[in-house]
């Protein structure tokens, strides 16, 4: 039985919305709602626990009854980091297995959260290649400090896997060291867990600017063609 732990706590800045991104809507549904349905589908995924962006947890709520998530649905208020929310979602999990995801990615589907629970390692994700060339920097004088070997690189996405208990020694681990990590892969490796990765999608992009909403309309509207 696996707890899905379901980043929903922006509030949308650097894309521009109104409001949180999201409940702006694709093809007329709310961004979030794309995971839960994903989720609903998975039988492994047996509890959903969704955070939210103070003062929308009436909004959150009334999306999971009115897509009729039949997934029993915990409510958690989201932290001043992300790094902060995953601990506090991860406190309110009651499986010994855990994914991560986060609503701002809404083309992920029901098979990749299914290819996460089959598979025979406990900490997993998914990652993708780099197609571009990285090079370290120091920011602060614009120099080039180096270099660093592509084929040995990874772009990081979501979902996730984790044993709970491994994922709370990753946020132990960081707040023992006072560093701050942005996803939750990176972080565990760092605190010198085993962690694994399967190839990712490229349609799985992370919806943050204005033309990120539109590419993932594009690709809800043609997801599929390349298959007929």
């Amino acid at each position: 039985m696996i707890s899905l732990l379901l980043l929903n706590g922006g509030i949308g800045a650097r894309a521009k919305t109104a409001g949180p991104k999201q409940f702006v809507k694709i093809n007329g549904v709310p961004i979030l709602v794309y995971s839960l349905k994903e989720a609903d589908e998975v039988e492994a995924i047996t509890e959903i626990v969704v955070n939210y962006p103070a003062g929308h947890l009436d909004t959150v709520e009334q999306l999971v009854r009115d897509y009729a998530i039949a997934t029993p649905v915990k409510f958690v208020e989201a932290g001043t980091t992300r790094q902060e929310s995953v601990a506090k979602l991860l406190d309110a999990a009651d499986n010994d297995t855990v994914m991560i995801h986060e609503s701002a990615r809404p083309l992920v589907t029901a098979q990749d959260f299914a290819a996460l629970a089959n598979s025979e390692h406990a900490n997993v994700g998914f990652m993708r290649e780099i197609s571009f060339t990285v090079a370290p920097v120091d920011p602060d004088t614009q120099r080039v400090t180096g270099s660093l070997e592509r084929a040995r690189l990874r772009n990081v996405q979501l979902p996730q896997k984790f044993a709970a208990a491994d994922l709370r020694k990753g946020h132990e681990f960081a707040i023992a060291e006072g560093r701050t990590f942005t996803e939750d892969a990176t972080m565990c490796a760092d605190a010198g867990i085993d962690v694994f990765f399967i190839e990712g999608d490229e349609s799985n992009l992370k919806v943050t600017t204005p033309g990120d909403v539109r590419l993932a309309t594009h690709l809800f509207r043609t997801r599929g063609e390349d298959d007929e």
